[in-house]
């Protein structure tokens, strides 16, 4: 058994208690859980409206990103062993142990080795955000001398965008706040707006999930990748539209792990709780205005 954050459906609010564990199955990492970030995909499953969303039934599991230590290893995982400290991106929607709970079950495909540079509670901020970023940006293809607006710059999402656009050659501009300029600016932003342009860049990422107003930013013939959301843009003039959720991949994580110990993508804490504390980080990440994220110990 572990003390496991659970979303229990009708109840409003999640809870925790004592889950089982599942055994190993070939392929997977058994993980003790170090940090555990909060993300708001997490507020929308905790609060019931995700479970219709993503059809689950029954008791789910909360958490994504999260850092650990490796406990046990099935059958058929090569490059882990008991002791490597890892970070992952949790698969499973439907898990009851997922990243905010003492201990939780991964596939190795979706873990990677933690550089030992890296502090291994702060980099729980990385997994989600990050394979998200990377995965928002990889839909534009080549930056080719294009120009590149990022929307919501400044969160967890978006700020991993700016940094890795610029470093792949987008001419990079970021949306958010004046008061965020330095932090964009750093990411490797050309300039910041605080207002949406009309028709400007080759392509935008919709980090900030503006849909059809973030379009509007595109020129004819463009680009626009977005998270997937209840209310997607929809293709017009000639613009390319493309709707992408984040996917565990343990290659691609080693990767931006590697960057962020080497100073290209800044990890950011807005606060650390005990697990035992879950609620009052999910009310902080709900009350918005943080920048970084909250991180969940166990």
């Amino acid at each position: 058994m572990t003390l496991a954050l659970v979303s229990v459906p009708g109840a409003g609010e999640p809870v925790l208690r004592d889950v089982t564990v599942p055994a190993l199955r070939p392929g997977e990492l058994r993980i003790r859980v170090i940090a555990a970030s909060v993300d708001p995909i997490d507020l929308f499953l905790a609060g019931g409206a995700g479970h219709a969303a993503f059809g689950l039934a029954g008791p789910v599991g909360l958490g994504a990103s999260l850092t650990g230590t490796v406990v046990e290893v099935a059958a058929g995982v090569d490059g882990f062993a008991p002791g490597d400290t890892v970070a992952a991106a949790h698969p499973d929607f439907t898990a009851e142990a997922r990243a905010h709970a003492e201990e939780t079950v991964v596939p190795a495909t979706a873990a990677a080795l933690l550089p030992l540079v890296l502090d291994p509670v702060d980099a729980a901020s990385l997994p989600l955000n990050g394979l998200t970023a990377a995965q928002l940006l990889d839909r534009l293809g080549p930056a080719a001398g294009r120009s590149l607006l990022v929307t919501g710059a400044a969160g967890g999402v978006g700020g991993f965008t700016v940094a890795l656009a610029a470093r792949a050659g987008w001419t990079v501009t970021a949306l958010a706040r004046d008061a965020d300029r330095g932090f964009v600016l750093r990411a490797g932003a050309r300039d910041l707006l605080t207002v949406l342009p009309d028709r400007s860049f080759d392509a935008v990422v919709d980090a900030a999930v503006l849909g059809g107003a973030a379009l509007g930013a595109v020129r004819d013939g463009g680009a626009l990748s977005a998270l997937t959301s209840a209310n997607p843009a929809s293709a017009e003039r000639g613009v390319t539209v493309t709707h992408t959720g984040s996917q565990p991949d343990g290659v691609r994580l080693a990767q931006l792990l590697t960057l962020a110990a080497e100073g290209v993508l800044e990890l950011r804490v807005a606060g650390r709780l005990p697990l035992a504390r879950a609620a009052a980080a999910y009310a902080n990440v709900a009350a918005g205005g943080h920048r970084g994220r909250w991180l969940l110990l166990a």
